[in-house]
């Protein structure tokens, strides 16, 4: 029985398509958001149970909910087995058995019974399987019992193996011995079926053994695990066999579980039995307690297809039900029940042609009209296709396949014959996908529903190019509203080329991303995605509770720490009136996730307003975040602002790189980040080749959409050295840099007129502007001195001078009391200190206190300025005070260093000396990690010489100097004297430690005053340190500096154009005034912003903000010399060599096949028309027959005798097309065929198989033997009386009125035969009443209630120039098919059962009235599954149609529409031939459309 635990299938969420269809969180909670685990949150990679508690788990399961089968009860066999044994009837000895099974007393009965004597117990056999000598992978295996539930396997299969659950299943069936293939044939096989199940995540099911067509598929699989493409993704191949007939399988049984279990092939030995073959994934081998039998697996294989084939797989807001197909390769009767049963549930079938018996039959008859599909043609394509086997076939076999084959090409849309050559067919991959859509194709329902499902079908099994040929055609137009949903779902399962596709079918992403779709969107991010992780995170701050909903303003608050707190967030916290909702689902669609409609997102009210500037902005976003690379390059090349765009994504890679964890993530992280970094860099490449002005407008426009910064703004935080290194940036950066000057300007003449101004007068200098170039005086003096260059050197000549008069004043004149020159130092300290007030309170950009200190404090010289400042303060205090003057100049030197470091920063503005000193900055570094290492080394010998050398030293200065200070120094030469005795003399030291200017001696001899310690191991010692230090360390050091060196030397000169911005925006906001003249500059400061309270006049050369109408224009520049990078770019890539090579190779492979498909083409078409001429000749001959024995007999002949011309076939060589869609209707299949099922409804019955050409009661059928079923009904008082002879039913009055109940026939009176009425269209293959209430007709009334479809405007809808009708039906909720609203009558009464239920019962009278006006459209003999040889259904179809809308018994009726069954449905419903209804009321409904003249 099945486990508690379990739930319904597919309700986990699976990888790709995976999940519940409805679920119970609404969408855009934030628990949806937070579903993940506590490790997955912080670890952000899912945790994974090791290999042991696995196999615990597994083991303590299956043996719980899945049971094998054993016999328990031993009746010996007649026959001795094949090795000479006495074996039970179930095939296993008597040792095989329970010794309950051997006692006498177990059983009374001596026969032995399937049903009895078998029992079920906990399984034996599971666990891991490995195939001895094969070096093969471990696969999966189990034991089970035939009668385990079909959910118990499935729960297996998806939850303790581990297997996704799939986008389609391929059930590969066929001959199970082992055939010729031709080689061309088996190979394209083999390639796509593989093909198909790794491209689109499908389980492949065959039986598992290692012969016939599960052989073909196992070498297909390892052909493929063996190929360079393995490494893409595992096919999942499962084998279902019977247990009882695996060769070796005692091998597979541990009670507890094998991990593994070691599996022996042996071919040789296996006899009647089979082996299991090695290349399948994992085996299911079904037990039915017995040995040798074969076959026993088939229904628990077809029950597990079904269960499978009706899950449903959701993701990204699609949900399908996973489609199934069946591949047929060879095979013989029991392949033609797989093919009958598939056809009959409705499972597209793929025959492979030549492949022999069973599939070359149907292949060769599935272009036939059904009327040829004759017992004689049946019999010949045997004799031909089965020579073996045809003398066993008997007259009813024949017949029965007859009428199976039949069946099968009735539902030629169910079947695609694939042929070798066929044209459009050179894959079975191909096949198989454009089976699964012809039959979707072929299916009934509403609207756009079928094209929508083949839509997610094709997305599903990311299969783009059977979304081009098959879906994106003419026959069917899309509107790009309609593409919505996929859409979502595409970016979602991270399917770029589908998203490519709908944006070449009309979909605009500025239409497409919605607010509500945005949001569902980051609700589906991945799992293991650090974005989720820190969204998760901002969520769990909120001080909402219960949690609260995702936003966007959440979604803009991890975008601002990626960003930078430079921009403004993206998405503002909206206020509560603008909070975005989520409309309600519309009731009867079925694409639902987690219990919202995905289509609803896009049904927007009039008023909907955008809630984004850039919806193709938010989309990159939301790409990049995730670093998928092929989708963000679909959408950056959908957007407006691409430079700024790639910037940005450039920024958020580099930020997300820090905090990944992962390395492989961070790799690719980093290398997107560059990509798009180059991207940013060919598009403004190619806009400073065409505008240079308008490309450097591009760099300082203030960009709206990403929170108000700038493309040189994002490229400096991004440190996208490569962007800023660009000349058109660095020609930018020099003409800010010179500010109104001219660029030509040499140095030397901007240094003399900075020291002679009135040589500006003279013209020495050249300006940008004309209007400064013609005017002389004030202008001219101001316009010179507020350039940054001007500004610069003025500044770096007064620092050279504060400098030289510190130092002066340090070195000559420093004095008790401050003299004039120090007084001077300290205003010039002061104007410097006011400055760097200014930097901190006046930054370029409004912002507030903290975020004002923080930007001052992120600039490395800014902290040496305040280091500095601060230790001048400190060395003024302590030099002001006399008891601390020495102390205060000492700290004044020091003080004096970090000034005079300060040049650095000032210099680093030279082309010269500016890279030099960003070699010395990276090499500082490498000096500090040196100096860890020596430090080890240094205090390591150190402290071992002072221990070995000294005893007791309790000087802490000389402890200091002997372990540090003298161990430094011997790197360097200074190597101690008394190290090894030699130079050991007691008057250089002191013995006792009491001299403080000697050290303490060494250990020594008093007596004769020698050294004492071992002189041999500090000279060793000495030797190994400097080895280590002068060689090791020291060359360790240099090779440092040198790979640094090196490293930065190659981008030495990017490294100093990123930092001279830095330096060109410092000076470009600073005052005009050199120190200490500054502080005038200072004062007007502090008088216009404290005093007078006037507003800062900003300027800002590095951000402009232009008009709307120049904006849009820039930006329509720019995205058109996009276009040409992206051309371009696709030019390069197609010159390279490597893909010219590749583009020549796939030519020429396309032209080998085109050619050999030529070839079969052309040798097929010959042989079809070979074939249909002799098939005509044969006709002809057989009609100039009949007409020379008509006219011999001087007669016409009977009508029988006409023999049927064949259709002319393949005239122009084309394979004829198998949809019915494109054929008339065959006359030869007039009879009724839903009456010949041969599954009688609801019942276990089987119907004697009669083909067409035996359907007539006139025509003989001598080994017709139907059975006879009456089923019993509840009201047995109104149904006719069941038995199968004729005396209960010698009372009934057939063909007439019989009380309330009429017996006559609209056909006119019904022969009757052994006391039973005869169908008047034929034979059935059943007698009896079946389960219809009496013997000959029953009448049914079929009420048909139509009105005209009218738009809002109240007009009639058209389509091709017809009037559309809508019509009234109904549904039960266990029935996938609408009907009309009629069926029986109670007897006496006028209305049907049905249509009472749909209507109130103060209308019944008024409908009846409805009906004696209504119009008949139909009147006699219905098609109906129920139908027998002496019972069928007649019906009268009334038309009741109300023309216009203002009726008013058609308001009545609305107004009394309701259901008193909650499981019946009620709608009025377009008619259209697509309309999910049952075949024989969508027959009366073409008839009322036609009485109208209306749209069908």
């Amino acid at each position: 029985m099945e486990p508690p635990p379990l739930r319904k299938a597919g309700s986990r969420q699976e990888d790709g398509f995976g999940g519940p269809p409805g679920g119970v969180a609404a969408m855009g909670m934030v628990p949806n958001l937070r579903r993940s685990n506590s490790s997955l949150c912080r670890n952000r990679r899912p945790q994974f149970l090791n290999n042991c508690e696995k196999q615990a788990n597994l083991s303590s399961w299956i043996p719980e909910n899945i049971k094998k089968k054993e016999c328990v009860h031993f009746v010996e066999r007649s026959k001795l087995s094949d090795a000479g044994k006495v074996v039970c009837e179930c095939g296993y000895t008597r040792e095989q058995h329970l010794e309950e099974a051997t006692r006498p007393y177990a059983f009374l009965s001596k026969e032995w019974d399937l049903k009895k004597h078998v029992r079920e117990m906990p399984t034996d056999a599971f666990g891991d399987i490995v195939f001895t000598g094969l070096g093969q992978k471990m696969g999966k295996y189990v034991r089970i019992s035939q009668d385990t539930p079909p959910s118990v396997i499935y729960h297996l299969m998806t939850q303790h193996w581990g297997l996704d659950v799939p986008n389609l299943l391929i059930s590969v069936t066929g001959g199970a011995k082992d055939f010729h293939m031709k080689p061309r044939l088996k190979s394209i096989f083999r390639r796509g079926l593989v093909k198909v199940a790794q491209t689109t995540g499908a389980w492949v099911i065959t039986g598992g053994s290692h012969t016939g067509v599960m052989k073909q598929v196992g070498e297909a699989v390892r052909g493929f695990s063996l190929s360079s493409s393995y490494s893409e993704g595992e096919v999942v191949t499962i084998g279902i066999a019977t247990w009882g007939t695996v060769h070796n399988r005692e091998s597979l049984i541990h009670p507890t579980g094998g991990f593994p279990a070691e599996y022996v092939m042996d071919e040789e030995g296996q006899g009647h039995l089979t082996c299991l073959d090695s290349n399948h994934s994992h085996f299911i081998l079904v037990d039915d307690g017995t040995h040798g039998r074969y076959g026993v697996e088939i229904p628990l294989r077809a029950r597990l297809e079904k269960f499978i084939s009706e899950q449903t797989k959701e993701r990204g807001g699609v949900a399908i039900k996973i489609p199934i197909a069946c591949v047929v390769l060879e095979g013989g009767p029991g392949t033609l029940q797989t093919i009958y049963n598939a056809v009959t549930h409705g499972t597209p079938c793929v025959i492979v042609e030549g492949s022999g018996r069973v599939a070359d039959v149907i292949a060769q008859v599935a272009s036939l009209p059904v009327s040829e599909i004759t017992i004689g043609l049946t019999r010949q394509k045997l004799g031909s296709l089965f020579p073996e086997m045809f003398e066993t076939f008997t007259e009813s076999r024949i017949v029965e396949w007859t009428k199976k084959i039949q069946d099968i090409v009735r539902r030629r849309q169910l079947l695609t014959i694939f042929r070798e050559g066929k044209d459009g067919q050179q894959d079975v991959d191909v096949a198989i996908l454009q089976a699964l859509l012809k039959a979707s194709r072929s299916h009934d329902g509403f609207g756009h529903e079928n094209w929508d499902h083949q839509l997610k079908l094709a997305v599903a099994w990311n299969r783009v190019d059977i979304a081009r040929s098959e879906i994106f055609t003419d026959e069917r137009p899309w509107k790009p509203s309609e593409l919505h949903p996929m859409m979502t779902a595409a970016l979602i399962a991270n399917k770029p080329e589908f998203v490519k596709l709908f944006l070449e079918n009309g979909v605009q992403l500025t239409e497409f991303g919605t607010c509500d779709t945005l949001l569902y969107l980051y609700e589906n991010l991945e799992p293991c995605c650090l974005f989720r992780y820190k969204l998760q995170k901002v969520l769990a701050e909120e001080p909402e509770r219960p949690a609260p909903r995702l936003r966007m303003h959440h979604v803009a608050q991890v975008l601002r720490e990626l960003l930078g707190d430079f921009s403004q967030p993206l998405y503002p916290r909206p206020r509560s009136s603008d909070q975005p909702r989520l409309l309600l689902p519309a009731p009867n669609l079925k694409l639902h996730v987690q219990g919202v409609s995905l289509r609803s997102l896009y049904k927007r009210s009039p008023r909907h307003v955008a809630f984004t500037m850039d919806p193709v902005r938010d989309l990159l976003i939301w790409a990049i975040v995730q670093n998928r690379r092929e989708l963000a390059e679909i959408i950056w090349a959908q957007s407006q602002d691409c430079i700024a765009a790639a910037l940005a994504c450039s920024k958020i890679l580099k930020q997300l790189s820090r905090e990944e964890e992962d390395t492989d993530s961070l790799e690719e992280m980093l290398a997107l980040a560059d990509e798009y970094e180059q991207r940013a860099i060919g598009v403004f490449t190619e806009c400073h080749r065409k505008d240079e002005e308008r490309a450097q407008k591009l760099l300082v426009r203030v960009s709206e959409a990403w929170g108000k910064t700038t493309c040189l703004q994002l490229a400096l935080e991004a440190k996208d050295m490569k962007f800023v290194s660009h000349g058109g940036v660095q020609a930018f950066l020099t003409k800010v840099w010179w500010g109104q000057l001219s660029v030509d300007n040499g140095l030397w003449r901007v240094v003399l007129c900075m020291l002679a101004f009135p040589l500006l007068a003279t013209g020495l200098v050249s300006f940008r502007e004309r209007r400064l170039q013609a005017v002389r005086g004030l202008a001219r003096v101001r316009a010179f001195f507020s350039a940054p260059v001007v500004i610069f050197h003025l500044n770096t000549l007064s620092y050279f001078a504060f400098l030289c008069l510190f130092a002066y004043v340090l070195m000559v004149d420093f004095q008790p009391s401050p003299s004039g020159c120090e007084c001077l130092i300290y205003l010039w300290l002061f104007s410097l200190v006011c400055e760097e007030l200014r930097q901190l309170f006046c930054p370029p950009d409004e912002c507030g206190l903290v975020k004002m200190v923080l930007l001052y404090l992120s600039d490395f010289w800014n902290k040496l300025d305040i280091a500095a400042i601060l230790l001048f303060i400190v060395g003024l205090t302590c030099r002001l005070i006399p008891a601390l003057l020495y102390p205060g100049r000492v700290i004044l030197s020091l003080d004096f260093i970090m000034f005079c470091l300060r040049l650095m920063h000032i210099f680093t503005i030279s082309k010269t000396l500016g890279p030099k000193i960003i070699i010395v900055k990276r090499m500082m570094k490498d000096v500090f990690f040196f100096l860890f290492l020596l430090a080890v080394w240094v205090v390591s010998f150190g402290v071992a010489k002072q221990a070995i050398l000294i005893h007791n030293e309790r000087r802490v200065e000389w402890i200091f100097r002997g372990a540090v200070y003298q161990s430094y120094l011997t790197i360097f030469g200074q190597i101690p004297a008394y190290v090894d005795g030699v130079n050991f003399n007691l008057d250089q030291c002191s013995p006792n430690g009491t001299d403080p200017y000697k050290p303490k001696c060494p250990e020594s001899d008093s007596a004769r005053q020698e050294p004492a310690f071992p002189e041999w191991l500090t000279v060793l010692l000495l030797c190994l340190y400097l080895l280590f230090t002068n060689i090791l360390l020291l060359n360790l050091l240099i090779a440092m500096f040198n790979y640094t060196f090196q490293q930065v030397q190659e981008r030495t000169d990017q490294i100093w154009k990123f930092q001279r911005h830095g330096l060109i925006e410092e000076y470009e906001g600073r005052p005009p005034a050199p120190p200490p003249f500054i502080l005038l500059n200072h004062l007007h400061l502090f008088l216009q912003r404290v005093v007078l309270k006037n507003p800062a006049e900003r300027r800002k050369p590095f951000k402009s903000k232009l008009e709307k109408n120049e904006e849009a224009a820039l930006l329509s520049w720019e995205i058109y010399l996009k276009e040409n990078y992206l051309q371009d770019q696709q030019f390069q890539q197609k010159q390279r060599p490597e893909q010219k090579i590749q583009d020549t190779s796939e030519k020429v492979d396309t032209m080998v096949d085109l050619l050999e498909m030529a070839r079969l083409k052309q040798s097929g078409s010959v042989e079809q028309r070979l074939a249909s001429l002799e098939e005509q000749v044969a006709q002809m001959a057989r009609a100039l027959h009949w007409v020379v024995r008509a006219l011999r007999d001087s007669g016409f002949g009977s009508e029988e005798g006409v023999p049927t011309l064949a259709p002319q076939k393949a005239s122009e060589g084309q394979d004829p097309e198998l949809d019915d869609g494109q054929r008339v209707e065959d006359p030869g299949d007039a009879y009724h065929v839903n009456a010949r099922h041969l599954l009688y409804p609801n019942s276990p019955v089987l119907r004697f198989p009669v083909p067409n050409e035996k359907v007539p009661w006139e025509t003989e059928f001598l080994i017709y033997d139907p059975p006879f079923y009456s089923a019993d009904r509840k009201d047995k008082d109104l149904v006719d009386p069941v038995g199968d002879t004729w005396e209960p039913l010698s009372r009934i009055s057939f063909n007439a009125v019989e009380g309330h109940l009429d017996r006559r026939s609209f056909h006119g009176a019904y022969a009757l035969r052994d006391g039973f009425p005869l169908n008047p269209m034929g034979r059935t293959g059943l007698r009896g009443r079946g389960d219809l209430v009496c013997f000959g007709p029953n009448h049914t009334l079929q009420p048909v209630i139509t009105r005209w479809k009218r738009n809002q405007d109240g007009a009639i809808c058209r389509k091709s120039i017809k009037k559309m009708l809508e019509v009234l039906v109904v549904k039960r909720s266990l029935s996938e098919h609408w009907a009309l609203p009629g069926g029986s009558r109670e007897p006496g009464e006028t209305l049907p059962r049905k249509l009472k239920q749909a209507l109130r019962h103060e209308f019944w009278a008024s409908f009846e009235n409805l009906l004696r006006q209504g119009a008949e459209v139909y009147r006699g003999y219905v098609d109906d599954p129920r139908n027998t040889d002496n019972a069928w259904i007649e019906t009268v179809a009334v038309s009741i149609h109300f023309a216009d809308q203002s009726d008013v018994e058609l308001k009545r009726l609305n107004s009394h529409l309701c259901s008193r069954d909650p499981g019946l449905s009620i709608r009025w419903q377009l008619v259209d031939r697509r309309i999910p209804l049952y075949a024989n009321h969508k027959a009366i409904l073409r008839k009322a459309a036609a009485l109208f003249g209306a749209y069908y």
